[in-house]
């Protein structure tokens, strides 16, 4: 048991190789250091909002609720090659659920769109505030904590025309989309796990961190940075040609094979009494030792025995240096649960603050919670 049709598949793969070259061991989520440079006068005003296809910094994406990977009630188990089209806002025609992969495990459809529907936000939020020349961003997604990114420019951002800076500013803003979504989903598995209740009445710990839930994330924010570099599709319609695409280089199941897959393991990697699912198998593989999240794969499945897992770099901030960007990024936990995590983040209370550098507090909170879980 180990936890291991055109330009869609050449932009997927792009996307692959720019995060890491290989999986080679890495010790930060995040890795940009600010460096203060003198930035020149930037124009102002021009008369096209620079944005992405079918996406507006404007609007925020819709809410998925997602599903344990387990075969219980309310748990569905979608046919893969009828998951409707992809829709940024509501539409009734998407489907969602869980589907069993030969080489990625199992996948929670729903956390990848909605993953993928950050990652398009964030990207569109990042490029609207490069053409506005604001250097300091702040925002926040489904759950109270304020991010705040702090970038440089390169030093002659002002002396270049309009439109070299709107083609850098589009792979900054790609780049940054899928960093700042996958650490943002990764933070919500963290704050889950200490007793956040985004709905007030109910814990979502049982799911925090389960098998499939980061993988899952990261593979959304991969399929949005490549749709977000097609130049002829919009957003939902580029989103769900490579979702489909992915699903069948992973090697996806039908449905009945993931029900089934789900019911041997109860009692394994998770167990049901009464209307309480509880989970045992948790992955806390975000990246941090090899840069690479491995799938949980459950072993001895006939019609997977010859698969290997696909390995799915983390994205980065390196990329940045090539355009002469920087960037550093902090998390201000504003829910009843900070003090708790805090307490992780600064063991020696030293220099302690309000806010977090994933940089820094991410390894020490997800080795603490590896040791809470008996791992």
């Amino acid at each position: 048991m180990y936890c291991s049709r055109r330009l869609s598949l050449i932009a997927f793969l792009a996307v692959l190789l720019s995060g890491v070259a290989g999986c080679q061991r890495v010790t930060t989520l995040v890795g940009a250091v600010v460096c203060q440079v003198p930035v020149g006068p930037v124009q102002r005003g021009p008369a096209t909002r620079w944005t992405f296809r079918g996406l507006d910094a404007r609007v925020r994406p819709r809410i998925r609720p997602g599903s344990y990977a387990s075969e219980t009630h309310g748990v569905h188990f979608p046919d893969p090659e009828h998951l409707g089209p992809h829709s940024y806002r509501l539409n009734w025609s998407e489907k969602n659920g869980i589907v069993y992969t030969c080489r990625g495990g199992h996948i929670d459809i729903a956390h990848v769109r909605k993953a993928a529907d950050w990652t398009g936000f964030l990207a569109a939020y990042v490029l609207d505030r490069l053409q506005r020349g604001e250097t300091r961003l702040r925002f926040r997604l489904w759950e109270p904590s304020v991010y705040t990114v702090e970038l440089t420019l390169p030093a002659n951002w002002g002396l270049l025309s309009t439109a070299q800076r709107e083609q850098i500013a589009r792979d900054v803003s790609r780049g940054l989309g899928q960093y700042l979504a996958y650490t943002a989903m990764t933070w919500h598995e963290i704050l889950t796990w200490f007793g956040y209740r985004p709905k007030g009445y109910k814990t979502e710990f049982p799911s925090a961190f389960s098998w499939e839930d980061t993988y899952s994330n990261l593979l959304g924010t991969c399929i949005a940075a490549a749709a977000l570099q097609d130049q002829e599709r919009a957003f939902d319609e580029a989103v769900t040609a490579i979702l489909q695409q992915q699903l069948e280089e992973l090697g996806v199941q039908p449905a009945h094979t993931a029900r089934n897959v789900s019911r041997a393991l109860r009692g394994q990697w998770y167990s049901r009494k009464g209307f309480l699912t509880t989970i045992s198998k948790r992955s806390f593989d975000v990246g941090l030792d090899d840069g690479c999240v491995t799938p949980c794969l459950v072993p001895m499945l006939p019609a997977c025995e010859v698969a290997q897992g696909r390995l799915l770099p983390v994205p980065t901030l390196d990329f940045l240096a090539a355009y002469g960007f920087s960037a550093r990024l902090e998390i201000e936990p504003r829910v009843w649960e900070a003090g708790k995590i805090l307490d992780v983040a600064y063991p020696n209370r030293s220099g302690r603050m309000r806010k977090l550098d994933p940089t820094v507090h991410f390894p020490r909170i997800m080795s603490h919670l590896e040791q809470s879980a008996g791992g």
